[in-house]
């Protein structure tokens, strides 16, 4: 009895057509079930009105936050703390008005933080950013 002692010509090659199958499968699962689940942040998307008039650039309202911390308003120079006061004023002249607030590239956001609670605090609801 002779027994052969050499390499064996079978090769163990382990079969992926179940795995991708249930690879497949759990894709679907995901893309069905996933969409459900996505969130995202409320906005309010400004909505196109014919009969509403455009606001003129002379009408915007905007405060300029300076390096120094100076304020102007409409360029006239004022402190933070007569800031509620002018905003005020302006308010009753205006029911709704829209403020923008524009710093400097160099400031502290916690100084825009700043005349953004003061112009909430006056009275005004909407207060926009300008970036340059």
């Amino acid at each position: 009895m002779a027994m052969a002692m050499g390499q064996s010509k079978q090769k163990a090659e382990m079969n992926v057509t179940p795995l991708i199958d249930v690879l497949l499968v759990l894709l679907i699962i995901f893309l069905v079930v996933l969409p459900e689940q996505s969130r995202g942040l409320k906005s309010l998307v400004p909505e196109d009105n014919p009969n509403a008039t455009q606001s003129r650039p002379s009408d915007d309202i905007v405060i300029s936050v300076s390096r120094d911390q100076k304020l102007r308003l409409k360029q006239e120079e004022i402190s933070l703390a007569n800031l509620d006061d002018h905003l005020r004023e302006l308010l009753k002249l205006s029911p709704d008005p829209v403020i923008f607030v524009r710093g400097d590239r160099d400031i502290d956001f916690g100084d825009i933080a700043q005349v953004i609670d003061v112009a909430r605090g006056a009275g005004i609801s909407r207060v926009g950013l300008i970036t340059h």
